[in-house]
């Protein structure tokens, strides 16, 4: 399996992927990623099916690629659950800013701040209906995911993933999504936290309104509410760990 260098990007040759290349190529690179980790058991196939926007079948397509790569456990009766890496490499190119696991929160917050208020001012002025019919489905299924944190987690991605490419500019939505993956593993630890989700999913809510509004302070400083929340929670768990 080749890893595409973006999860999942806009380059040249992405449609010549099929679908379940690129449903596999999104669950290798959480698990690649720390976002899912040894032992996590995944959503069922309907489930992941609902949040990714694709077929059932083509969900056990994904995850029967991924099984046959070590990386996912696959049992009769029992949720699929989440070995490891596996024997599959993840690229270099798998992130532009090949250095940001160096770099201080602070500085990456900072930085991911001043990005993404671009990309949600291109994003009110471009996204389509169909991406803000995306985002409503995603966060409306998300109500129901209080406590299933893992499932969450795939649908929070997916969530700024279609944020992103609303944008219209691909080289931004890359940059940000680089963002988006620094110190999951925190993130992770803090969307366990009681409320933590509730939390995301409202914010979530008001981003999707204030894109509605068509109006790009209203979705800025939305953003700028989520962006804060995320710093401030994922700093908290880097000071106790």
């Amino acid at each position: 399996m080749q890893l595409i260098p973006r999860i999942p990007g806009d380059t040249p040759n992405i449609t010549r992927r099929t679908i379940r290349d690129q449903i596999s190529d999104k669950l290798a690179y959480m698990i690649h990623s720390g976002l899912l980790r040894p032992g996590d058991e995944l959503p069922s196939e309907r489930e992941l099916a609902i949040t990714l926007g694709v077929s059932r079948e083509t969900v056990r397509a994904a995850i029967g690629m991924l099984q046959a790569w070590r990386m996912l456990e696959v049992s009769q009766g029992a949720r699929t659950r989440v070995l490891g890496p596996g024997t599959v490499a993840v690229q270099d190119s798998v992130s532009t800013l090949r250095d940001l696991g160096d770099r201080s929160l602070e500085e990456v917050a900072e930085a991911r701040a001043a990005v993404e208020v671009q990309v949600i001012r291109l994003a009110t002025r471009r996204i389509t209906p169909a991406q803000l019919s995306r985002l409503d489905r995603l966060v409306a299924d998300q109500e129901t995911m209080m406590d299933d944190p893992v499932r969450f987690q795939i649908s929070d991605q997916e969530f700024h993933e279609v944020l992103y490419r609303a944008c219209g500019n691909g080289l931004l939505a890359d940059v940000v999504f680089d963002f988006y993956g620094y110190a999951l593993e925190h993130r992770r630890r803090a969307l366990q936290r009681p409320g933590a989700i509730a939390h995301s999913v409202t914010d979530h809510r008001a981003i999707v309104a204030a894109l509605k509004s068509g109006d790009p302070e209203t979705a800025v400083a939305a953003m700028q509410r989520h962006l804060d929340q995320v710093h401030r929670t994922t700093q908290q768990e880097i000071d106790h760990s």
